[in-house]
């Protein structure tokens, strides 16, 4: 194992009504900015269980907050951070909203010219707004993590950034908020926490066994309850086991320690800036096409998550990997994201399009081990057309 450091200090609320126990973890005198999505909040009552915690607590409001949220909604809402002297962000939604207050909470505090410079070039986040998070659709992890994906629509360019100054001080994860969810959301977080997890799991063996363990049972609870929510989403204990698995699967304590590989989630942000094709569809398409292409590279983490995660045995390596990427496809076609670019009638220019974006980038030479390049991009992309 390499040497790590883990942080993490979100207190997390979970359970049924804890939506009410906001208020004790909000101070009473702040000035806070509610900021979340395109009202589904108001409709499943998420909306007036947050108003009716926040009490007699000074409070903004903040909506529009898109699936892929943009810098330019952001900077809105941070015009009326500043207009109103805020100094607590409340995030009521999904990962897309927690990502979008994650960011205005450092653009508050940024000194440069532009703050798009914390993802374009990786300008260091110093100080940043606390945030408290009102979690209503699991699959990013973001209600436990210090990252933010954030979209330049201007620019065409969905990019990241990390740090331990945005991780939230609080996080409620009321299972119940998942009965009002439509399938698609549903079946794209589960897809979405899965490959978070594969992520930090799938490069090479290290040695790590309690990581390693943790990971699979992440995966295998994502395979046994993720197909039970979208069924019902009534079955609270279903609800409750995806949505923490969702939190586990990116909150830092798999990847303690181990190799990781983003390659599949720096291919997807690409087809997400070009196509707006869901975030968890992309992933969909790109992971199985990594995991043929870097077959050789990830050879013994295939075999294994062959074994341990879909019960594969007495194969030869390459049927064995082969059987591993048709169980991992026919998991996400079941929850019904389809796993092929032509299947979202993206034409094969793009390929050449998003090599040529992430070579301009410097995004080549990725993966745990730096292999994937420009041939293996293109290769991977071929492999899923």
């Amino acid at each position: 194992m390499k040497n790590f450091v883990f942080y993490n200090n979100t207190k997390i609320l979970f359970g049924k009504g804890k939506i009410e126990s906001i208020t004790t973890e909000i101070p009473e005198d702040a000035k806070v900015l509610m900021i979340y999505g395109g009202g589904s909040i108001k409709e499943n009552g998420v909306y007036d269980q947050v108003i009716d915690a926040l009490g007699d607590i000074e409070f903004y409001e903040f909506s529009g907050i898109e699936p892929n949220p943009t810098y330019e909604k952001c900077m809105k809402a941070l015009e009326i951070v500043e207009d109103n002297d805020i100094d607590f962000l409340l995030a009521v939604g999904g990962g897309s909203v927690v990502d979008a207050t994650k960011f205005i909470a450092a653009a508050y505090y940024f000194q440069g010219t532009d703050p798009w410079d914390i993802l374009a070039h990786s300008e260091e986040v110093f100080e940043a707004l606390p945030i408290g998070v009102v979690l209503t659709l699991p699959a990013t992890g973001s209600e436990m993590n210090g990252n933010a994906v954030i979209t330049r629509a201007e620019y065409k360019q969905k990019l990241s950034f990390s740090s331990p100054e945005v991780l939230p001080q609080f996080s409620v994860l009321d299972p119940r908020v998942i009965e009002s969810l439509p399938a698609r959301q549903i079946g794209n977080g589960v897809v979405d926490a899965f490959i978070h997890v594969i992520e930090q799991y799938l490069t090479y063996p290290v040695d790590a066994k309690i990581q390693d363990r943790i990971a699979e049972g992440v995966l295998l609870t994502l395979i046994e309850e993720g197909p039970k929510v979208l069924k019902d989403p009534t079955n609270y204990d279903a609800c409750a086991n995806f949505m923490w698995s969702a939190t586990m699967a990116l909150n830092g304590i798999i990847s303690s320690g181990v190799p990781e590989d983003w390659t599949t989630h720096m291919i997807g942000h690409e087809i997400t800036a070009l196509h707006g094709v869901d975030h968890a569809r992309t992933l969909a398409i790109v992971l199985p096409g990594v995991m043929n292409i870097m077959r050789e590279s990830k050879k013994l983490k295939l075999i294994q998550y062959a074994q341990r995660v879909w019960g594969i045995e007495n194969k030869d390596d390459n049927t064995t990997i082969d059987l591993a990427i048709t169980k991992t496809v026919e998991f996400f076609e079941s929850l019904g994201l389809p796993t092929r670019l032509r299947e979202y009638k993206i034409p094969m220019t793009t390929i050449d399009e998003i090599v040529e974006r992430m070579e301009e980038r410097g995004d080549v030479n990725i993966g745990e081990n730096k292999l994937v390049g420009i041939d293996e991009i293109r290769k991977i992309l071929t492999d899923r057309y």
